[in-house]
């Protein structure tokens, strides 16, 4: 299958680009399309690496507006685990298709996704055409009986996960420190090492995480992590926004990626923002998430990302602090590759891009960067392309009210609506 986009613009300046078996194949002035091309006129439209979601629950689009407004762990043990143990696949299946169908319309390409049935996220995912590194959630109550049947559920949800398109990832997902047990930590250790894949999980989201960490096991949470074998190269710690200075060198130096949540965040009142400048002091990788959207409520990563810049010009009491550029960096994972970065538009790399017009009232005048920003939603997003595959153009998404129809049903079905 082969691609070419005409006359649209990369750093003010028109240039064509080609696409090949999923990687593009030449990009610059002068490019021309080859026989046999599917042809997008890109005049008038800026060409954009897609958004990388480090942190979602994506069939959580079942419970958007269910349990607003209510501390996080009142909204998890009365709204959402409750409601979570009627899920079957199907309802799965058709939440992350919504998922996908918003995360498409407002310019993800990539996600990165810790939810139960696994096998029907990643069925969804393919079958929309985005990527995505798919982790079953890992809660064993601290329960020694409840962790043996635990773990067979991740060996084979993880064997049916390896086995499905080059455009899935499979990780194991512990949900957090106070629901997983040490001796279950220290598995997700040994297995991800053994297979090579990586780990999600919640860490330092709340202060009381942290207290109630220290109290148990004489460390802060990263360093109970390190400890168990669990903070490596390969682990994603999703929020971290009580992790101190000492906790942000050790991530560094262990190679992990830390994903910042801001909407997220500030809805549940965690209390606090998280530290970005001083994770890069200390070489700390971070991306950006939206979590899911029964807390945030939006996938709309161009929400989170003027979020991000907001927050840490507030915290910093500094309006240079997180440049447009920077954040725009972040939220195209350019500044966590470990997730599967986006940013890089050149010959050889995924074809994972976007086209935005750029006479959208709300991108004019001025420059793109701060306008993409601090300005638009994802309602400029024209068209979006994944593997060189057009998943949206002129923004239509084919099967989108079908898939609508489905999760609203399964919503239903659950008592949500």
């Amino acid at each position: 299958m082969s691609l070419f986009v005409q006359d649209v613009a990369l750093d003010g300046e028109s240039v064509g680009l080609r696409v090949e078996g999923g990687t593009i194949a030449a990009l610059g002035p002068g490019v021309e399309a080859a026989s046999g091309d599917e042809v997008l006129d890109g005049a008038g439209m800026a060409l954009l690496p897609g958004l990388v979601n480090g942190h979602t629950h994506a069939a959580m689009t079942l419970f958007r507006g269910f349990g607003d407004d209510l501390p996080l762990m009142e909204w998890l043990e009365h709204r959402i685990w409750p409601v979570e143990a009627k899920l079957t696949a199907d309802d799965v299946y058709w939440g992350t298709r919504l998922a996908c169908v918003e995360m498409i319309r407002t310019g993800t390409v990539r996600f990165w996704d810790m939810y139960w049935h696994p096998a029907a996220v990643a069925r969804a995912v393919e079958d929309a055409g985005l990527r995505a590194t798919v982790a079953l959630p890992l809660i064993d109550g601290l329960d020694e009986q409840r962790a043996a049947t635990m773990r067979a559920e991740a060996t084979t949800a993880l064997d049916a996960l390896e086995e499905t398109g080059d455009q899935v990832g499979a990780s194991l997902g512990p949900h957090a420190i106070y629901t997983v047990s040490e001796d279950s930590l220290r598995w997700v250790a040994e297995e991800t090492a053994a297979r090579g894949i990586p780990v999600q999980i919640h860490c330092s989201e709340t202060e009381d995480e942290v207290q109630t960490c220290v109290a148990a096991h004489g460390a802060r949470p990263a360093h109970y992590l390190d400890r168990l074998g669990v903070l490596t190269d390969r682990t994603v710690l999703a929020h971290g926004v009580w992790l101190d200075d000492d906790e942000l060198a050790l991530v560094g130096e262990r190679g992990a990626t830390v994903v910042t949540n801001p909407v997220s965040n500030l809805k549940l009142a965690v209390g606090g923002v998280f530290p970005y400048a001083k994770a890069r002091e200390h070489g700390v990788a971070v991306g950006l998430g939206t979590d899911g959207a029964a807390s945030n409520n939006s996938l709309d990563l161009f929400q989170d990302v003027k979020f991000l810049a907001l927050t840490q010009k507030q915290e910093a009491d500094d309006p240079a602090a997180m440049p447009a550029t920077e954040a725009w960096a972040v939220v195209t994972g350019r500044r966590a590759p470990a997730l599967g970065e986006s940013g890089r538009l050149a010959v050889g790399e995924p074809a994972d891009f976007l086209l935005v017009p750029t006479d959208l009232p709300e991108l004019v005048p001025g420059e793109l960067t701060a306008n993409l920003v601090y300005a638009a939603s994802g309602a400029v997003v024209d068209t979006t392309v994944v593997a060189g595959r057009v998943l949206m153009r002129g923004g239509v998404i084919a099967g989108a009210d079908e898939v609508r129809a489905k999760a609203v049903e399964s919503a239903r079905r659950l008592g949500i609506t």
